[in-house]
């Protein structure tokens, strides 16, 4: 069995996550963190990761950035082996996280789906055929409760293509500003924000007379639980420091 410290206990996907633990008996959330002390059926629920004293397997993050700092000083001292599903994170915190997976295992990804990363994987194969000969836009929408735009996801899919055409593109947010005719070389990225989407994403190559688009829709976030409980499994049971991502489940999953 996985014991699992949930961090994020008390939102929207700590609530999936742990209804989806529930269902499977090799999985137990021991424990969970909300900064806002929330109640949760089935398992005790603290402040702060510090307040915890028992045992887990593996720590899952789906919390907030600002709760990094908490989470890296309760696992690295047990070289606990991490999950962080939080997107948001600061370029200094995406450096801390670095530096922690020299110590301990870490799994991050901006998105636990395994359609998304199989999307990723398409992404850059077709960006690496067709080169710069295509225009590239990539198109999130969300709901309106989400913080951070454009979507980590939607810069992950941008970062494999511009991985693809090795590693020039510019990233364009916003063209309102730029009277001029679209050049080679760019990656256009669009958010939107409304109702309760709970997650698309679109990418499209736009050619000479042609379009090609690959395209992702998360219906509900039972998704992300389902990769978040399969990331927990398979991070747990790394021996090796290291960054891991949803490309290593996926041969995991699939082989």
């Amino acid at each position: 069995m996985t014991k699992i410290l949930l961090c994020g206990a008390g939102g929207r996907l700590g609530g999936f996550i742990a209804d989806a633990a529930k269902q499977d008996p090799s999985f137990e959330i021991a424990a969970g963190v909300d900064i806002n002390g929330s109640e949760r059926a089935g398992f005790e629920i603290y402040r702060s990761p510090a307040d915890y004293t028992g045992t887990v397997d593996v720590l899952v993050d789906c919390s907030h950035p600002s709760a990094l700092r908490g989470i890296l000083d309760y696992a690295l001292p047990r070289s606990l082996p991490l999950v962080l599903c939080t997107t948001g994170y600061s370029e200094e915190q995406e450096a801390e996280v670095r530096r922690a997976a020299e110590k301990l295992p870490v799994f991050r990804s901006a998105n636990m789906s395994l359609g998304i990363a199989l999307l990723t994987a398409l992404v850059e194969e077709v960006a690496g055929v067709l080169g710069d000969s295509y225009d590239i836009e990539i198109l999130e929408r969300h709901h309106r409760r989400k913080l951070d735009a454009p979507s980590g996801t939607a810069l992950t899919l941008a970062d494999a293509a511009r991985r693809a055409q090795g590693g020039s593109a510019e990233y364009v947010y916003d063209r309102h500003e730029r009277r001029r005719e679209r050049p080679r070389g760019e990656i256009g990225i669009s958010s939107v924000r409304g109702g309760t989407i709970v997650g698309e994403h679109e990418v499209i190559f736009a050619g000479n007379d042609e379009i090609i688009e690959l395209k992702h829709t998360a219906q509900s976030r039972a998704v992300f639980a389902e990769g978040a409980l399969r990331a927990a499994r398979f991070i747990s049971e790394r021996r090796e420091p290291g960054m891991y991502g949803m490309d290593d489940l996926m041969r995991e999953y699939l082989r």
